[in-house]
């Protein structure tokens, strides 16, 4: 799979009329999918269309855009929130504008909003515009934690954290009903479209949103034990798509190709459900026969303490015991199984989303099933394109906020990996120019740059939508790449010259 996209650009900054025409061709194009288009997410003035350049090209997916005539009919709706108005950053707030803390809850909960967008995390609703003596900007440093269902400002947005994470907007309230829930049928309460009121109401919120478990309790063919976790082991398939506009992540492997390689080798599809480790793999026992294979970096095979040779498939039997220790460079492999895994779904994909709280990485004591069965001779191999070295060569195509100046900073030196993690790759390095942007869908592989100037290269399990400026964004098969790279590695961009 190789991912492209583009904007359709439809205003700037926050304009219903513009956010209406975003939606409006989003119906349309939902309503008469392309195959190979892989995700539609809107912002608050544009669409990003995203697409798998290995089965579909720009130019088809621009006439199948150019048509399919928006729709003109509104489809939101009249949503009621209650909440209770008892958030810490209250009293600042109304202080900041000079109103008694009862003017701002007025203020506030006295208008409706519109539902621009929904992301960042899932079932966040991007909501506008606040009253403008009551909208504060965003806190100069965000809070590391923020609780499930806090109602925030930052400027003339206003929104609802469905589930606990950092933020930087000034919180005034919880809502009493919780804006996401994986449980439920419907997940997402608000939807974009949608206009919001808030109704002042004593009570307490709800608890935070359960994770909804993707791992079949009893498995019809259990093939695997987990008898330790690594860690982080998370059941995978290609991904969560056409699923964007609601913040869901894409999810899926980190590494693609690694993943595809592993299930070729034993004969399944390339999306076959499969097990990414990351640095450190599990300990499994074998409870059938089967054929395995593993593909990637940074993790070693053995079976009963006997090293396997990786990219390649081979035999088990029950009693057989799979470890997978750290080994080498990189940072993720995977394990496939013939037939696949057996796992649940969970709008259309069984892969974990851990932001989303769907599905969870492997416990001790966790029983994995095949999910078919399939005979398939074992010991295949495979030579990788490339093996992680300690300094990364990545290309780079420009971004949507592009300029000559941030494209220079990043390919002026190198930059040394400060951390890593499935959501992306923060640098240490030359300062590169940044900042602020309206909120707008990032791409997998942006290069994301906030106005401290650190730079940031976002993968699978980034948030759907940013507020920052995205100078560069990677080419589209380096992202394995990328996906191998840990803390401490060094990483020199240069511009792509290819196709």
């Amino acid at each position: 799979m190789r991912l492209e996209g583009f904007y359709l650009v439809y205003g700037d900054g926050i304009d219903e009329g513009a956010n209406r025409r975003v939606h409006a061709q989003m119906r349309a194009l939902l309503a008469d999918p392309l195959p190979g288009v892989t995700d539609l997410t809107p912002g608050y003035a544009n669409l990003y269309v995203e697409y798998d350049a290995d089965r579909v090209g720009e130019a088809a997916v621009r006439a199948w855009i150019a048509a399919r005539s928006p729709a003109s009919e509104e489809t939101g709706r009249e949503v009621q929130v209650p909440a209770v108005y008892d958030g810490p950053d209250l009293e600042e707030l109304a202080g900041w504008a000079g109103l008694p803390p009862e003017e701002v809850v007025r203020r506030h909960a006295g208008r409706s909003y519109r539902v621009y967008a929904v992301g960042f995390t899932p079932g966040f609703p991007f909501m506008a515009a606040v009253d403008p003596r009551i909208a504060k900007p965003r806190r100069p440093e965000p809070r590391p934690r923020v609780p499930a269902h806090s109602v925030g400002i930052a400027g003339l947005q206003t929104g609802v954290y469905p589930l606990p994470s950092p933020g930087g907007w000034n919180l005034i309230a919880r809502t009493l009903v919780p804006v996401y829930d994986p449980h439920r049928k419907a997940p997402f309460l608000l939807s974009p479209g949608d206009r919001v009121t808030f109704v002042p109401r004593a009570g307490e919120p709800p608890g935070e949103p359960e994770g909804l478990d993707l791992l079949p309790p009893e498995p019809e063919r259990p093939v695997l034990r987990v008898q330790a976790p690594g860690l982080l082991d998370l059941p995978l398939d290609a991904g969560r798509f056409l699923a964007g506009r609601y913040g869901l992540a894409r999810s899926g492997p980190a590494d693609p190709y690694a993943a595809a390689v592993a299930n070729r080798l034993v004969g399944n599809p390339p999306g076959a459900p499969l097990l990414e480790f990351n640095q450190r793999g599990p300990e499994l026992e074998v409870l059938a026969p089967a054929v395995f294979a593993f593909a990637g970096f940074g993790v070693g095979v053995r079976k009963n303490r006997r090293p396997v040779p990786p990219w390649t498939s081979f035999s088990a039997v029950p009693g057989d015991r799979l470890a997978f220790p750290p080994e080498g460079r990189g940072a993720r492999g995977y394990l496939a199984v013939a037939g696949g895994f057996a796992l649940a779904r969970f709008w259309g994909s069984a892969s974990v989303d851990l932001k989303g709280r769907i599905g969870r990485p492997l416990r001790a004591g966790d029983v994995l099933g095949q999910a078919d069965e399939r005979r398939v001779r074992p010991g295949r191999s495979f030579a990788p394109p490339y093996r992680p070295g300690r300094e990364v060569r990545l290309r780079l195509r420009p971004g949507p906020q592009a300029d000559r100046e941030a494209l220079a900073a990043l390919t002026a030196g190198a930059f040394e990996v400060a951390a890593a993690d499935r959501m992306g790759v923060r640098l240490a390095g030359p300062e590169v120019p940044g900042g602020e942007v309206t909120s707008e869908a990032v791409p997998i592989g942006a290069v994301q740059v906030p106005p401290s100037g650190r730079p940031i290269l976002l993968l699978v399990d980034r948030g759907t939508l940013g507020g920052y400026a995205k100078p560069a964004r990677l080419r589209p098969t380096d992202l394995p790449r990328a996906a191998q790279l840990r803390p401490g590695d060094r990483v020199r961009f240069v511009l792509d010259s290819g196709p």
